[in-house]
């Protein structure tokens, strides 16, 4: 796990999906253009065009609004589906969390 890492991406690998609705879920105050999503989220135009229709198929991600020619995209946090990624990343982060901090009271005991 590298330094921009998040627990998601951690745990369910670096793929593009992961990559997209983690960026939006870290960032779920705003709303972005396609571009921003793939620059942000570090992938190619290929391969954001290749997966984003499905995340907002299924309703991972919703259009917010129009700005000018460009649409403007947010994670949808009504989902099912997002709620629980959203709730199984902060499960994920406290059982980390709790791991690190079993590891520092051992090392502080010794």
């Amino acid at each position: 796990m590298t330094k921009a890492d998040s627990v998601l991406i951690e745990y369910f690998g670096d793929n593009p999906v992961v990559r997209i609705t983690d960026f939006l879920i870290e960032n779920k105050l705003f709303d972005y253009s396609k571009k921003q999503i793939m620059e942000e989220s570090g992938l190619s135009k290929a391969t954001l065009f290749k997966y984003f229709g499905r995340l907002e198929r299924v309703g991972i991600v919703k259009a917010t609004r129009r700005f000018g020619k460009t649409t403007l995209y947010k994670i949808n946090e009504e989902n099912p589906v997002v709620r629980k990624i959203i709730a199984l990343g902060l499960e994920l982060a406290n059982q980390e969390a709790l791991q690190l901090s079993k590891h520092v009271v051992i090392k502080a005991v010794k």
